[in-house]
């Protein structure tokens, strides 16, 4: 295994053992522990599952993998609060959304070769990214890691 191949084995091992630590964390928590705020004013459980299926699902066309599965999540988990969509998917259905969801995204992640996550994610032109390298395929999944491992440590409290 070379040096390219090592790097990006040990940053999408991270991925994956985050993804695996916010699995089980899910699997504890009840449908009603995903309805309590994780502090005081803050957001709820079923919020936060709700928007990091959606975050998720951005990487879908930003890697290239195709387009979003959930578009219809955007507008009530990204782009507004939580509590100002009065009707939210149920906890039972987000469930199985991010399950499906995980499983579908890791196959996408599982064919790309070593080289392909230094490529240009979608969100770049091919000018800015000829000036700024480190704007790849790989930074997603760094920065898609340490978004879920925040609000992991958030829904901790749930219990």
């Amino acid at each position: 295994m070379d040096t390219t191949q090592t790097a990006v084995k040990l940053i999408l091992d991270r991925w994956e053992a985050s993804m695996h630590n916010y699995d089980v964390l899910l699997q504890s928590l009840s449908d009603d522990q995903l309805q309590k705020e994780a502090s005081p004013g803050k957001n709820r459980g079923v919020y936060l599952l709700g928007h990091l299926i959606a975050v998720h699902d951005s990487m879908f066309p930003l890697l290239n993998f195709g387009e979003k599965q959930y578009p219809e999540l955007t507008k009530i988990f990204i782009e507004s609060p939580d509590k100002a969509v009065a009707e939210l998917p149920s906890v039972q259905e987000l469930r199985t959304i991010w399950s499906k969801q995980r499983t579908s995204l890791k196959e996408k992640v599982d064919q790309l070769k070593a080289e392909d996550w230094f490529g240009r994610h979608t969100a770049v032109s091919e000018e800015d990214f000829a000036k700024e390298p480190h704007r790849n395929k790989l930074n997603i999944i760094l920065t898609r890691t340490t978004h879920l491992a925040y609000h992991t440590g958030q829904m901790i409290y749930l219990k």
